[in-house]
């Protein structure tokens, strides 16, 4: 039987999170030898390195891989508990950790204000990433919600639909098919493309869409925020497909026109995820009825 503490493990899990002594006893508000000698202990309660290092770099054995799943289980459980029994004192307050895609960033901010004015004692963290970092956060169980494009099959996940997300075709002003009215697909097969990196919702949703018409994209350069593509195509470097809520602000300042290819706009969703088997908070609860019932 293992007998090594939940200390051990906590001090554990911020190691091999950040794969870094110093920055684990920052976190920990403990001395770097402190973390050392608990990382040391644990090691000899498990039997097995959980660490090796190479250089100056540490990583991790496959005995510390799979200890590293268990650990963040563990870790978000308690915080579970803590909360479960926060409410059951009836302290009227709760914690909501929320992961967002980057382009739904674009109004998450503003559905968080008007969930914050409803619930006013209810702490949110958001954490703002690409589509797979957002679905490994869900399979590490690092947080409660998560906002994207639906989720890949196949995964035990829990997700309902809350919002329209159409995708567009964005151009300058001053680019030639922002004169035409009406504009074939086979068209863009001509055209230069900016588009987001690989791992992106909408990356995928456009190699998709391509792919039902037999075109292959010149993509000439991949960007990883919707902010850089915006300002490119602004500059007359190439076309982008974006969703319309990340250019909001461009069309009212005629910064960018959004053209008329036909099959466009693409409608995509917005869908609220957490994990199938996950005991939510009343602080998650409450924000997913917020999302799905916001008149209510």
């Amino acid at each position: 039987m293992l007998h090594f503490t939940l200390r051990q493990l906590q001090v554990f899990e911020k190691v091999a999170s950040h794969l870094n002594y110093s920055r684990a006893a920052e976190e920990l508000y403990l001395s770097q030898p402190a973390v050392s000698m608990q990382i040391k202990q644990l090691e000899g309660h498990v039997g097995l390195a959980l660490f090796e290092q190479m250089g100056k770099k540490i990583f991790l054995t496959e005995a510390g891989r799979e200890l590293f799943h268990y650990a963040r289980n563990i870790a978000q459980q308690l915080v579970e508990m803590e909360a479960m029994f926060d409410e059951m004192k009836g302290l009227g307050q709760g914690k909501l950790t929320l992961s967002v895609v980057n382009t739904a960033n674009y109004f998450t901010p503003q559905l968080l204000a008007t969930f914050c004015l409803r619930h006013p004692h209810i702490n949110v963290q958001l954490q703002v990433a690409n589509r797979d970092a957002v679905l490994k956060q869900l399979s590490d169980n690092s947080t409660d919600l998560a906002i994207m494009g639906q989720p890949p099959s196949g995964l035990d996940l829990s997700s309902k639909q809350f919002l329209d997300n159409p995708l567009v075709v964005i151009a300058a002003p001053s680019h030639p098919l922002a004169k035409l009215k009406k504009i074939k697909f086979a068209q863009l097969a001509e055209q230069t493309f900016l588009s987001r990196e690989q791992g992106s919702g909408t990356r995928s949703a456009m190699e998709r869409v391509f792919a039902q018409h037999h075109i292959q994209p010149r993509i000439s350069m991949e960007m990883e925020t919707n902010e850089a593509i915006k300002q490119a195509v602004q500059a007359g470097m190439g076309l982008g497909i974006l969703s319309l809520h990340s250019i909001e602000l461009e069309l009212e300042t005629k910064r960018l026109v959004v053209l008329n290819v036909e099959h466009f706009p693409l409608l995509r969703h917005w869908f609220v995820v957490h994990r199938s088997n996950k005991r939510l908070s009343s602080a998650a609860l409450a924000f997913k009825e917020f999302l799905l019932h916001p008149a209510t």
